[in-house]
């Protein structure tokens, strides 16, 4: 059983920055993504990183000005955002992608693919 606890979320001037960390229980290797959900909303694809950190993979609406990186020593995954605007007002998501992430290159969208889930931080986003 994997554990992942998401922090970092709070409030944040529109432009500003912020960064999300994602920490795993135990060694692991798994490919990791973000996810967001908006109020009202379904719950969306935000980025993906491989096992070995060597892929990425980003939702267009972020692409630019979200960056995902993992420290596997630290069994932490992160997102850093900048340029944020309301609509990224949402609950973040971290998961891990166990099954099915054949090759240290292999990312994910589905959320079907994604085996843990953390509870999600708050980010609000304020005009």
């Amino acid at each position: 059983q994997v554990q992942l606890v998401e922090s970092g979320g709070g409030l944040v001037q529109a432009g500003g920055s912020l960064r999300l960390s994602c920490a795993a229980s135990g060694r692991t290797f798994y490919a990791m993504g973000w996810f967001r959900q908006a109020p009202g909303k379904e719950r969306e694809f935000v980025a993906a990183i491989s096992r070995s950190g060597l892929s990425t993979d980003y939702a267009d609406s972020v692409k630019g000005r979200f960056t995902i990186s993992r420290d596997n020593a630290k069994n932490t995954v992160y997102l850093q955002m900048s340029s944020l605007k309301a609509d990224h007002t949402a609950v973040y998501y971290c998961a891990a992608d166990r099954t099915t992430a054949y090759s240290t290159y292999y990312t994910t969208r589905s959320m079907k693919e994604y085996d843990y889930w953390g509870q999600g931080t708050q980010v609000t986003v304020s005009s």
